[in-house]
């Protein structure tokens, strides 16, 4: 049995679908079951990560565990997986914990479920992606409401990701051997701005599309509203002061699963219902 957290979630989601395709049992781990909808072959649990005691029902009879980082208790859940003699477990972390800045509040937050996992005694692989595509999903509303996109961060380049690949490689890491003990960056084929994002997203919905960079006072203020201080200040120092290069291209998505990663045209030519 594999046992996926997050299962709600971009990669999560994906997760469970694959596992589910190739016929692994699969056990989902949400925190409710309101409007939820997956695929018909995973068993559903509810627990919260934010709650280590809740999660017993969820791990028994689980050999390995798809984990989601970040929680307040990562040594507390790790705490809870050993105890249910999971064999493996494989970490959902990000690149920007490889040689990143631990004073930075996003690489703390990495690095402290990486240090939780490792210091477990449970078999662990990590999982560190760039950037996701679904980011873009953030820009929803402002489609909606018009043509124009107005984004922090103008000037950062991002090789981002599909969920669907990050998913195809903890899969891999999941179901074969010889991925213990080791640490997996990930990228996308191509490193973009988010204007160019953006004319690939005008280009997918057939709809002329404009973008506006915000100003850095105006883009703190508002993700002030939304995000932890510490975590604004983090975003800052990775795209303004360029503490982070997300834009580096990897080949590990190949490496691993034998696919090359999807564009990010892919993703949006997959997700268009998203965006309607």
């Amino acid at each position: 049995m594999i046992l996926v957290t997050g299962a709600t979630g971009n990669v999560g989601g994906e997760l469970v679908m694959q596992l589910a395709a190739a016929n692994y049992e699969v056990r989902a781990l949400v925190r409710s079951r309101e409007g939820l909808t997956l695929s018909s072959n995973a068993q559903v649990v509810v627990g919260d990560l934010n709650r280590p005691e809740s999660l017993a029902p969820a791990l028994e009879g689980v050999r390995s565990v798809f984990l989601l980082g970040g929680y307040r208790d990562m040594p507390g859940v790790l705490a809870e997986i050993r105890k249910a003699e999971v064999e493996h477990v494989v970490l959902l972390s990000s690149r920007s914990s490889v040689g990143g800045d631990p004073s930075n509040a996003i690489v703390a937050m990495w690095l402290k479920s990486e240090q939780a996992v490792r210091s477990s005694g449970v078999a662990w692989t990590f999982v560190r992606p760039s950037g996701f595509a679904s980011n873009a999903l953030r820009w929803r509303q402002q489609l909606k409401a018009g043509a124009v996109v107005r984004a922090a961060f103008a000037n950062a380049r991002i090789a981002s990701i599909d969920p669907h690949d990050i998913a195809a490689v903890a899969a891999v890491a999941l179901t074969t051997k010889g991925h213990a003990s080791k640490s997996y960056a990930l990228s996308g084929p191509q490193a973009q701005l988010p204007a160019q994002q953006l004319a690939i997203l005008a280009k997918v919905l057939g709809r002329d599309l404009r973008f506006e960079a915000q100003p850095d006072d105006e883009a703190r203020v508002e993700l002030s509203q939304s995000t932890p201080a510490d975590f604004v200040d983090a975003f800052f120092r990775f795209f303004v002061k360029g503490e982070f290069d997300d834009a580096i291209i990897l080949p590990t998505v190949k490496e691993i699963t034998g696919q090359p990663p999807r564009s990010f045209e892919q993703w949006a030519r997959a997700h268009v219902q998203d965006f309607q």
